[in-house]
């Protein structure tokens, strides 16, 4: 293929001038042919007209056919569509992933929600489910179907099914206006549609290793103008948190695990949609133990206690409903949402044990109640331009409580009595989140897209912080298989809500969960300035690659730490950061192979911790006050790939993998050493029976961590960081799935 002199000249000057080629927007591993998702084959969906368009794989280089409007299933594709349009596709990175590349994972539709995200360039993984992209430590903004859903108290619970997606984009980069609060990057779900499937459902289970239980059942359908999609499991394992050993059994490591979400629409006319849409979790976990630990304090008359026989566990809730209204007032399309999210989190601590190796034994009791209020719309203006506008509002209700069981101390710190005595401690919290945002989408030519806009916010908990960001990005369709684009983004992120107040750590003074106050102990507003260049090819029709360069100055850097004997983290802020990294994506699509290749580089660094100084030594805070170092999460190189092969129309077989250069931890100085590299290839095969009697079953047998490579996520050492994590060790796993 032969670029225009005009196209190839861009490609050369970007490179030139990052260092690198800069890409990946909008780069979608798998296709159209990828193996589609076991929940639709026995069902019988609406058949699309020539006119009818699904966005699973639309992209920059393809832009999205009319929906004409005719009966209900095709108004609802008309309105999915309209709704796609009230968010803007230029200035940032954008990677796709469908429910026909979830099922072709070796797990299928029971791949938890963070792993799916893995399958993305620049997204490394961590210890307690969590994902850090592009240098952040969480940060990560979820939306389902255009609605925000606000975070829930920091943990190791996953919320949100794999089974409900229809497709998930990660969006990260340069943002538009639209898009604030959170911007690591958007988690921009699609759910499965009733009024797109057809009448039916599935029921299955897939079990195997380390006693893994999940039985789960779906059912959708429509009728008239009513369409409905519902999804529920339960899942039970002897794994629930990394072990903290390389051991193949962690000991006292068992979860069981409760997920449901719904979506209910109505079609009132061919411009109006109503919907309601929720989800439950109930998530339990055993905190799993590292034996042969040292007791460091002593209780009464004991002086020893086994850490192999810990008794510590930990309890997530996380409730969600949005109710939204989509429509038309003359040319101005609109979708406003209120909705509500309950995040609950309970630790109970072994109190003898916690007592004599940590001082402390503390029950903690976490509550977040949020209250939002969405709107987004879009105008035509002038014939190339639309207007982009909106708000939202945010209202939380966080509490703790905790009562712990602490020893006093002498003057020099030490232990002066084995006998315990309580303190009983709690915080109310109230925080307003505000935000306006105005863009403008300019088509200045068939080729050439500018967006640019303004968004202000507000955040008002401890202290009133706002900020005006300006926001611009630039799409290029320099031919018809070269798309480039570049932006930036001012950025404002606020604090999370579930913090340590002054008055708590003034409770602890002169016992054995003392701490030394000093410093300020509220996290700040994080602000930065975030550019974004990349430059994305097809070539032919099978292949698809890009390049993407970024860099974001940051001033009150926000990271997470966990400074607790509980798996909650803490919120601080480094008063410099840096980050910058190059992504490259690559994906073939022919016939009855797919496959894709990401490579990640980063390196995120701070200076200068300013907030909550009480979870450092003083010689921590004296180097890096004067010292760039790295911030825990960074990792320098980061991949994963996968192919799938489908032998038959029955008969598939995949492989994938994970690859990443190891997180931080403790050296000469503060996250002075990373962690050894590591790798995990995984396989699987599925298979469709079809019986006389009960028809098609499903069938898909997984090997997860086929080399059985031990490798630690975390080795317990480095800032904020608590006990060591191993990553999943070999297991088997087969599921079984009967649609109807």
């Amino acid at each position: 293929m032969k670029l225009s002199p005009l196209a190839l000249g861009l490609s050369l000057a970007l490179y030139a001038a990052s260092g690198y080629a800069a890409a990946a927007t909008n780069a979608t591993h798998g296709a159209d042919s990828a193996p589609a998702p076991a929940t639709s084959t026995s069902s019988s969906p609406a058949q699309p007209t020539d006119n009818d368009a699904s966005d699973d794989n639309d992209s920059r280089n393809r832009r999205p056919n009319k929906v004409k409007q005719l009966g209900a299933v095709d108004v609802n594709a008309a309105l999915d569509q309209a709704r796609n349009a009230l968010s803007p596709d230029t200035g940032s990175s954008q990677y796709v992933i469908t429910a026909q590349n979830i099922q072709a994972l070796p797990l299928g539709d029971s791949t938890p929600l963070n792993q799916v995200l893995l399958q993305a360039p620049g997204v490394v993984q961590d210890s307690y489910g969590q994902l850090h992209v592009r240098g952040d430590h969480a940060n990560l903004q979820y939306r389902i179907d255009g609605v925000l859903l606000p975070e829930s108290i920091s943990g190791f619970g996953q919320t949100l099914d794999a089974r409900l997606i229809q497709n998930v984009k990660l969006l990260d980069g340069a943002l538009p206006a639209q898009y604030g609060d959170r911007t690591a990057a958007v988690v921009d779900i699609t759910t499965k549609s009733g009024a797109e499937m057809g009448n039916g459902g599935s029921v299955g289970i897939t079990g195997g290793s380390f006693g893994t239980i999940n039985p789960y059942a779906s059912i959708w359908g429509h009728s008239g103008n009513w369409s409905y999609f519902f999804t529920g499991n339960y899942m039970e394992n002897n794994v629930g948190i990394e072990n903290p050993t390389r051991s193949r059994d962690p000991i006292h490591d068992r979860t069981n695990q409760v997920k449901g979400f719904g979506d209910i629409s109505y079609v009132v006319n061919n411009d109006t949609r109503l919907s309601f849409l929720f989800g439950v979790t109930n998530n339990r976990f055993q905190i799993p133990n590292n034996p042969s630990q040292t007791p460091n304090f002593g209780y009464l008359d004991v002086t020893h206690f086994n850490s192999a026989n810990l008794n510590e566990r930990q309890d997530e809730q996380t409730r969600f409903g949005m109710v939204t209204l989509q429509s038309k007032f003359g040319d101005t399309s609109y979708q406003v949402s209120v909705g509500q999210r309950f995040s609950g989190l309970q630790y109970y601590p072994d109190d003898i044990g916690d007592l004599m190796f940590n001082g402390v034994a503390g029950q903690i009791n976490q509550g977040d109640r949020a209250s939002t209020l969405q709107a987004d719309f879009a105008t035509p203006w002038g014939g190339s331009h639309t207007l982009r506008y909106g708000l939202y509002y945010e209202f939380d209700r966080a509490t703790t409580s905790t009562n712990s069981l602490v020893f006093p101390t002498n003057p020099d710190g030490s232990q002066a009595s084995t006998v315990p005595f309580n303190i009983s401690t709690g915080d109310r919290i109230l925080a307003k989140t505000e935000a306006l945002y105005l863009q403008d989408e300019w088509d200045i030519s068939d080729t050439l897209t500018l967006n640019y806009g303004l968004r202000g916010d507000r955040y008002t908990a401890f202290r009133e912080e706002s900020q005006l960001s300006p926001r611009v990005g630039l799409l290029w369709q320099a031919t018809d298989s070269t798309t480039v684009h570049a932006g930036y983004s001012r950025y404002f992120t606020p604090p999370q809500t579930e913090l340590i107040s002054t008055e708590n750590i003034e409770a602890f003074a002169n016992t054995t969960n003392a701490v030394k106050n000093y410093g300020n102990n509220t996290p700040l507003t994080e602000r930065s300035n975030y550019f974004d260049v990349g430059v994305q090819q097809s070539i032919g029709s099978d292949w698809t690659l890009g390049l993407d360069e970024y860099y974001r100055k940051v001033d009150r850097l926000q990271d997470l730490g966990q400074f607790g004997t509980a798996l909650v983290y803490s919120t601080f802020n480094y008063k410099y950061g840096r980050v910058r990294g190059t992504e490259f994506t690559l994906s073939y699509n022919h016939g009855p192979l797919t496959a894709y290749f990401n490579g990640a580089y980063s390196r995120a660094m701070g200076k200068d911790v300013i907030t909550s100084q009480y979870n450092f030594g003083a010689a921590e805070l004296a180097y890096i006050a004067d010292n760039w170092i790295h911030l825990d999460h960074d990792q320098k190189l980061t991949s994963s790939g996968g192919v799938t092969y489908a032998i038959t129309d029955n008969t598939k077989v995949g492989t994938d993998y994970l690859f990443g250069s190891g997180l931080r931890q403790e050296g000469l100085v503060p996250n002075g050493l990373s962690l050894p590299y590591y790798f995990q290839l995984n396989f699987d095969v599925s298979h469709d029976f079809n019986f006389d009697s009960i028809g098609k079953i499903h069938t898909q047998l997984a090997l997860i961590n086929a080399l059985d490579r031990s490798f630690r996520l975390r080795s317990g050492t480095g800032i904020g960081v608590g006990a060591p994590q191993y990553g999943p060790r070999r297991g088997l796993y087969l599921t079984l799935q009967k649609d109807f």
